[in-house]
């Protein structure tokens, strides 16, 4: 386990040009609580908007906003648009899928 609580974060898509007009980087490192935050409150805080991200890629595997993301991960942040056949190998299509039933 890393023994920092910092995460580095990336955006991609729209999700990086909403950071950039805000005048934000769109790589950032953040601080995170020791057990962790939920994706979803993550993106939040950055001010990206929930309806606008697909997936989440943590440590290179792709989720949904509600998995936690703890000290010493890496976030990507990536947006609906990826092409059809590239959201199935990436894992976008199931990760959007996620908590349905």
């Amino acid at each position: 386990m890393n023994d920092t609580r910092e995460v580095t974060i990336r955006t991609f898509g729209c999700l990086y040009d909403i950071r950039c007009e805000m005048g934000l980087p769109a790589t950032v490192t953040q601080e995170v609580p020791e057990d962790g935050i939920s994706a979803g409150d993550l993106a939040t805080g950055l001010g990206l908007p929930h309806e606008q991200i697909e997936g989440v890629f943590l440590n290179g595997t792709v989720y949904s906003l509600g998995h936690i993301v703890m000290p010493g991960d890496r976030v990507a942040f990536v947006p609906y648009g990826t092409p059809g056949p590239h959201r199935f190998n990436l894992g976008l299509y199931a990760a959007g899928k996620e908590g349905e039933e």
